[in-house]
């Protein structure tokens, strides 16, 4: 148990320094830790002025990652993103310069704001951790992650992410509106700065994360939560309103954000409850609805909902004999 309380106490500090900048979005920033600590990427979408692109410079500045951000626009080119060769006048040759996906943690911000050729271009190095230009393929540093931004709420000029990349997105979360109180306190926590600016130190760096992230990979799972992850996700293949569901990648999200989520809780084994949690912002943007769902108002995270309210709980699951 030693390790998984290491790795909850990493974690609070962590949580502590982001949240000494950003306010109100505990649940949120707890799942996009947890899924760094799983291996994958963040999604997070919402309107506007709500301290996404905060919070993703945060996490990366308390993880020690090196953190680069692109601020997505229609005319951006797949290799703004990867890189390109350039023509070097001392050698006479071309040589190879890296883009901004080159680094331990790239926001990409209104990731809908570019065209399906740029965002293909992150469709490689989120899933290989490897770019390829012009036929050659060089590989992402060890720890590589994306945390992107989209606005669910504005069309003109915006395109649309596929569902090859969406799936890609190990969750996607939404931030909302805080609390009366936390939106005060982050008018007095601007006051106090007295600058734009907000700073957060380093808690631990890139091998520190690493070493967590194979710790995790020793969380121990019970074949019954397996099993349960497997029929939240089948379950949505069948559910009204489903003209696709979600994918074995979604029921390996489940798993992975699972025993990273159990690990923060200072556990060495996943309970159900940790399944249940994130059914929602694992799932829901895995599914395709069916027009009749559009007409009707009804939302993919409902439809998650509704399949975890079905779908028979499996015992509560204790530490491995």
């Amino acid at each position: 148990m030693n390790d998984s309380i290491s790795i909850a106490e990493t974690g609070e500090r962590i949580l502590a320094a982001v949240r000494s900048v950003v306010v109100g979005m505990d649940d949120p920033l707890e799942i996009a830790l947890a899924t760094i600590l799983a291996g994958g990427h963040v999604l997070f979408e919402d309107v506007p002025g709500l301290g996404k692109t905060l919070a993703a410079r945060s996490l990366a500045s308390a993880l020690g990652l090196d953190f680069r951000r692109l601020q997505c626009t229609p005319d951006m080119l797949p290799g703004d993103v990867t890189g390109s060769y350039v023509y070097a006048p001392d050698s006479g040759e071309f040589v190879f310069r890296p883009g901004p996906v080159f680094t331990g943690l790239l926001l990409a911000d209104e990731i809908n704001r570019t065209t399906p050729k740029t965002q293909s271009a992150m469709l490689e190095a989120m899933a290989e951790r490897q770019v390829t230009v012009e036929g050659n393929s060089f590989p992402l540093p060890a720890p590589f992650h994306v945390i992107a931004t989209s606005n669910p709420i504005e069309y003109e000029g915006t395109y649309a992410l596929p569902e090859a990349q969406l799936d890609r997105f190990m969750v996607r979360l939404t931030v909302g509106y805080p609390e009366p109180a936390g939106e005060t306190q982050i008018l007095l926590n601007r006051v106090a700065r007295q600058q734009e600016a907000t700073n957060v130190a380093p808690v631990i760096d890139s091998a520190r994360l690493v070493a967590v992230q194979q710790t995790v990979e020793a969380i121990h799972v019970h074949p019954d939560i397996a099993q349960y992850c497997v029929d939240l996700t089948r379950a949505t293949r069948h559910a009204q309103n489903v003209a696709v569901g979600a994918s074995p990648r979604g029921s390996l999200g489940l798993l992975l954000l699972g025993r990273a989520l159990a690990a923060l809780d200072g556990r060495e084994f996943v309970r159900p409850d940790d399944i249940k949690r994130i059914a929602v912002p694992v799932l829901a943007h895995r599914l395709t609805l069916t027009p009749q769902a559009w007409a009707q108002g009804v939302s993919a995270e409902q439809i998650v909902a509704n399949v975890v309210g079905q779908v028979p709980v499996p015992p509560t699951v204790g530490a491995p004999a």
